[in-house]
């Protein structure tokens, strides 16, 4: 039984990483000018008008049944709603790196719900020495013992079930929705939708405060809605959909990685040893988890996933 590396899912992988590795930044911004829930109603809203002409011009049929609207429903609150609100709530008394380190456990909540819902069977001992890796390495760049005060505050508390939520995303649609014959445009499109849906009815509950309209917060919020969450949900579930729940949680570990490669090119931030040696430490836990059985394997772990062999429903998106 050989293993090899996908080359296209790593490349998925990074351009994901590149996207959300300077989100918690854009919501940092946006703050200055936003509620938490008027930024993830603007995101969702935003991400839908972008996904939304792709898939009219397409001419891609909506999702049919009452049971796949349900599961969207589910989905839009555990990957959308409640931690880009948790995520908005925290960053209002912790630093953005705060939030970064602590949305590094994703992997860790997404292999324990995996493994007790016993929906990956690729959660190996590779992998799990993988996701360990991974974050021994985020710990390393982000030294989260000089913010201790901040982790164990409420707005920590709150980034740390932002990451469980995003954990249990990563399951919930990787066994209901990935992988059954939608294209991913349309899929995202769906959830974007239903969100937005959601966060209108949330409005009353801190949304309808007069927001401060200047160029910071307005452009980091575009940039939230039409790239960080458009975009970036077509490349979510097309990893969820090829390598399972699991590995492709695995994207937010290669953030700090973007965060400290664009800190040194475009801030001229100084890279210290601990940082380098966390890199690798990422770059190693990525490779591990990477690491894919023989083509017959990897069907049945999708299998057993609940999602159909990507050659029985191929989408070309």
């Amino acid at each position: 039984m050989g293993t090899r590396i996908d080359r296209g899912s790593i490349a998925r992988l990074a351009l994901l990483a590149l996207i959300w590795g300077s989100g918690f930044l854009w919501i940092k911004l946006a703050l200055r000018g936003f509620t938490p829930v008027q930024i993830v109603l603007a995101r969702l809203l935003l991400g839908v008008m972008v996904l939304a002409p792709i898939a009219l011009v397409r001419q891609m049929p909506l999702p049919s049944g009452r049971r796949i609207w349900a599961h969207l429903v589910v989905a839009a609150l555990l990957a959308n709603a409640v931690p880009y609100t948790l995520f908005g709530i925290g960053e209002q008394t912790v630093g953005s790196n705060v939030a970064g380190v602590l949305n590094a456990t994703t992997p860790l909540w997404t292999m324990l719900v995996a493994v007790l819902a016993g929906t990956d069977r690729a959660v190996n001992g590779w992998r799990a020495a993988g996701i360990a890796s991974g974050f021994a390495g985020t710990v390393l760049i982000f030294t989260p013992w000089e913010s201790a005060t901040e982790i164990a505050s409420w707005g920590g508390l709150a980034c740390l079930a932002a990451s469980a939520s995003y954990g249990l995303s990563y399951v919930y649609m990787g066994r209901h929705l990935a992988g059954r014959g939608i294209p991913p445009i349309m899929l995202s499109t769906c959830q974007l939708a239903v969100g937005t849906a959601l966060l209108i009815l949330a409005l009353p509950f801190g949304g309808l405060t007069v927001p401060t309209w200047s160029a910071v917060p307005v452009s980091s919020l575009v940039i939230l809605g039409t790239v960080g969450t458009g975009l970036a949900y077509v490349l979510n579930y097309r990893l969820i959909s090829d390598l399972g729940s699991t590995a492709a949680s695995t994207t937010t570990y290669l953030l700090p990685v973007v965060a400290v490669v664009l800190g040194a090119l475009v801030l001229k931030e100084p890279v210290t040893a601990p940082m380098v040696a966390g890199m690798i430490l990422v770059l190693a836990g990525i490779a591990l988890v990477q690491l894919r059985l023989d083509p017959s394997t990897a069907r049945t772990t999708l299998a057993t996933a609940g999602a159909p062999p990507r050659d029985a429903h191929e989408q070309p998106d």
